[in-house]
């Protein structure tokens, strides 16, 4: 298997998880998506930024997603958050309106600081970011591989918007590929 750049605009990888991803979306009507920019997350921000009937909003920072997605739902429609794993800690106290107000929250995270992390700055909040979610109150799914992409991600469709829960879902650094910046070692 040879490892690539999230980033690169070749990486087949990247191409097949955000397209079953996006196909995901049209079939379950998300209009919104908000985003830090990502390069994990690339792929997918690309394909709903060229679909006019998904409003993609960048953010400055990652709560603000939180809030948006919360008004999205409030006025009738269904949007999805995509950040880093890094963005996480930004969000713990913007987290309680999601739970505290049953508001249906989903977000994709791609991971940073596990399989074959070449940043140690990344590590400590890739590590901790699965219990960091489950103790503010989100239900915690993880995708390793492409074929439980789709399962998945219909389970957290439906705990979220039919069971008005927050729902983060971990796409693994074995998913999306690792980072492989040019010139590290």
């Amino acid at each position: 298997m040879t490892l690539t750049k999230a980033n690169d605009p070749s990486n087949t990888k990247t191409d097949n998880w955000s397209n079953a991803i996006y196909e995901i979306f049209i079939a379950n009507q998300i209009r919104q998506v908000v985003y830090v920019p990502d390069a994990g997350h690339s792929g997918l921000i690309n394909l709903c930024h060229a679909d006019a009937n998904i409003d993609d909003v960048v953010l400055s920072s990652e709560e603000e997603g939180v809030a948006h997605i919360a008004g999205a739902w409030l006025g009738g429609d269904r949007g999805i958050m995509l950040m880093q794993s890094s963005g996480v800690g930004n969000c713990v106290n913007m987290f309680s309106l999601i739970t505290s107000c049953k508001i249906p929250f989903l977000t994709l995270i791609t991971m940073r600081g596990e399989w074959g992390e070449f940043n140690p700055w990344q590590l400590q909040m890739g590590q901790t970011t699965p219990e960091l979610l489950k103790l503010c109150g989100l239900i915690v799914h993880r995708v390793d591989e492409i074929d439980q992409l789709e399962d998945t991600l219909d389970s957290a469709l439906r705990i979220a918007f039919d069971g008005s829960q927050g729902v983060a879902v971990l796409l693994s650094q074995r998913l999306i590929g690792r980072k492989d910046f040019i010139g590290q070692k």
